[in-house]
This record gives C-alpha cells, sequence and structure tokens, in this order.
C-alpha cells in the first residue's frame, strides 16, 4: 500500500503581502497537489486576487516561501518566474482577457506559440481544445462575435492548451448569469480533472465554492 501523500504543484509556507505599514495578509500556507481543487473564499479586499497573482510568481510576497513545480519563486529571478510560469500555469479571469484583434484559434494558441511550438504541432492541439470546450467551427471567429459564455470558453481552452500543471481561476464566473456560470464551471472542472490538474480558485460564489475538494477562508491573519 502506498503511504506516499501526492506531491504539490504549489506549496505556500507563512506567505506574507505588505504595502507600506499595511499588511494584506500573513501567516498564509496552503499545499495543492495534482488533480486537487482548492477554492479559496473572503470579504473584498482581503487580498484573494494579490495571493494568486504570488502563487504563480506575478506579484512578489514580504514573508515565507512559495514553491511552484519545485521552483522556489521568492529566490527566483523575473526570467526563471516567467518560464516556469509559461510552461506551468494557466489563468481564467473574470473579465475574459481574450485579444480582440486575433480570432477564437488563434487567442486559444498563444500559449503554445510563446512556448516555441511547431505551427504543425500547434494546430491540431488548438482543434482538440475548440471541440472539449464546444467550440467547434467557431475558430475563425472574432471575440466580439461571441458571447460571454462562449468568451469564457475560449479563456478556459486557452488556459489549459498547453497541459499546465497548475490553473488559476479569479471569478471566472462573475460576469455571467447562473446558467451560464454553471455549465463554465462544469467544463472547467471537466477538464482540469481530465489533465489531472491542479485547480486553484477565488469567488465570491458559494455554489462554486462547493464544488471544491477544500474550501479556505482568507483573511487578514490567514486561513481561518
Amino acid at each position: 500500500m502506498n503511504t506516499h501523500a501526492p506531491a504539490s504543484v504549489v506549496s505556500a509556507v507563512g506567505v506574507a503581502k505588505r504595502y507600506g505599514a499595511d499588511t494584506v495578509f500573513a501567516n498564509v500556507s496552503l499545499d495543492v497537489a495534482a488533480g486537487e481543487f482548492v477554492a479559496i473564499v473572503g470579504d473584498s479586499g482581503v487580498g484573494k486576487s494579490t495571493l494568486l497573482n504570488g502563487l504563480a510568481g506575478l506579484d512578489t510576497f514580504d514573508e515565507g516561501r512559495i514553491t511552484l513545480c519545485g521552483q522556489d519563486l521568492g529566490s527566483a529571478s523575473d526570467d526563471a518566474r516567467a518560464l516556469v510560469r509559461r510552461q506551468h500555469v494557466g489563468f481564467v479571469f473574470q473579465a475574459f482577457h481574450v485579444l480582440p484583434h486575433l480570432d477564437v484559434s488563434q487567442n486559444i494558441a498563444l500559449p503554445l506559440m510563446l512556448l516555441g511550438h511547431a505551427p504543425s504541432a500547434i494546430a491540431p492541439r488548438v482543434q482538440a481544445m475548440l471541440e472539449a470546450v464546444g467550440l467547434q467551427g467557431l475558430g475563425e471567429r472574432l471575440p466580439q462575435q461571441l458571447s460571454g459564455g462562449q468568451l469564457q470558453r475560449v479563456a478556459i481552452a486557452r488556459a489549459l492548451v498547453h497541459r499546465p500543471a497548475l490553473l488559476l481561476a479569479d471569478e471566472p464566473t462573475g460576469n455571467l448569469d447562473p446558467g451560464t456560470a454553471t455549465r463554465v464551471m462544469d467544463l472547467l472542472l471537466a477538464q482540469t480533472r481530465e489533465q489531472g490538474a491542479a485547480l486553484v480558485l477565488v469567488t465570491h460564489s458559494e455554489a462554486a465554492a462547493r464544488r471544491g475538494d477544500r474550501v479556505l477562508h482568507l483573511t487578514a491573519r490567514g486561513f481561518a
């Protein structure tokens, strides 16, 4: 019988973030394993999005240690953090953040292009993701020709096309009506579980948070 716990994709130990004399949060510790879905909830302004940015190496922190796929982010250079993020992290945001001048397929292909994949390898991967998120036949459409739910599907496909170890989702259903929000969460969970990725979701939605394997309440003193 295997008694070893699964290795953490991302780990935070005693992390604190301050702006001048103001402490956003402190004593934050977290381990997320491959295939695990952790939902983070908390009051507005407590630093949930800031924590996500720290987990991805997009933001610095003032105390503690964050390790992402074996890389100590605190001691890594900007270039090293950018590389581990590009290789191992996918993002889904409330505001979609698709590029308006690129069509759907081009938006989804961006992570693969940044990683230097050959065009011959990119096309079939993009097509597979279009089918996985229910957007087959829409690859040549521009973002302004899509609904909010379709735009979030594009964002999910883009976040997962390079098969990241960690998916970070910041209020991904915040701009959607309840029915569309449920369908988007269904899709997000199905795709992350199919790929075995770790998922960290920041949300104000109780319905979305309840679907997590764990729900953590962030406060200024850490997780309650």
